[in-house]
């Protein structure tokens, strides 16, 4: 199966890197063995939208695949659709899944500045205490659905992947300092080709200052030139205020990256 959303080429990026990706014809396993609590590192990527009697083929699939209960308590699928389609999802709706339809955003340039206050130090992570830092400031950012114990754990795990990812020089992590305080962060990873923003985040208490579009900027502008990407990609949900930031500093609308997740806190 030779995918063709630029979402999903990029969300591939990982497993190439430390996981599994088995093709099975019309769909592909992905599983992240490190980290089997990461949603969208154990997943199953389908070449069409879900069709009548899906709901239950696909959920069996992934129980077989990837596992289920007590051990695997998610099931996360993606169909590799750039147009969007969303196909037959009304009884994946009806036991509790979520539909996300995402833009996918992309740009070759560097983003366009914005004006930003002063005394922020934008640069790519170093110590110990850096790393420490952004792990904190990703958990306190997270969505209020996912209990802080669980994703504490998942974000831990996935922040020593990046670190391993940026040791073999495919990936690097960005912080907004003030004073050696972290107030923002987020990273890119790369393919060699393509370069996907990763978790843009800033501290609850130094919103709408400007720091996520000045940090944006510099990562891109270190990235474009240390890796010597073609493209950054961005992903976003439709209509959401991080997609009008995106779009402010000069991403562009390239396709739609749709999928179905169910975890057992949605439940």
């Amino acid at each position: 199966m030779q995918v063709k959303s630029l979402g999903y080429r990029t969300d591939l990026i990982f497993p190439k890197f430390d996981g599994e990706i088995l093709d099975r014809g019309d769909y592909l396993v992905i599983r992240t063995p490190s980290n089997p609590t990461f949603y969208w590192g154990n997943f199953l990527l389908f070449s069409d939208p879900p069709d009548h009697g899906d709901d239950l083929r696909w959920r069996s699939i992934f129980i077989e695949e990837i596992g289920g209960p007590p051990e695997i308590q998610h099931q996360t699928f993606g169909w590799d659709v750039p147009s969007g389609e969303s196909g037959h999802i009304q009884p994946f709706l009806e036991k509790g899944f979520q539909f996300s339809d995402m833009v996918v955003l992309t740009t070759s340039q560097i983003p366009s500045a914005r004006q930003t206050r002063s005394g922020l130090d934008f640069r790519p992570l170093q110590s110990e205490d850096d790393w420490d830092q952004a792990t904190e400031n990703q958990i306190r950012c997270r969505e209020l659905v996912h209990e802080e114990t669980h994703f504490r754990n998942y974000k831990q795990d996935q922040m020593l992947r990046y670190r391993k990812m940026e040791r073999a020089q495919l990936a690097a992590w960005y912080g907004a300092f003030i004073a050696g305080e972290l107030v923002g962060d987020l990273g890119i990873i790369h393919d060699h080709e393509l370069g996907r923003f990763q978790s843009v985040e800033t501290h609850p208490a130094h919103r709408r200052k400007g720091i996520a579009s000045g940090l944006i900027r510099s990562a891109a502008a270190h990235a474009l030139k240390q890796f010597g990407i073609r493209s950054l990609v961005m992903v976003a949900d439709k209509g959401s205020p991080a997609e009008r930031l995106y779009k402010s500093l000069g991403f562009e609308m390239s396709e739609r990256q749709v999928s179905l997740e169910w975890w057992e806190e949605l439940a």
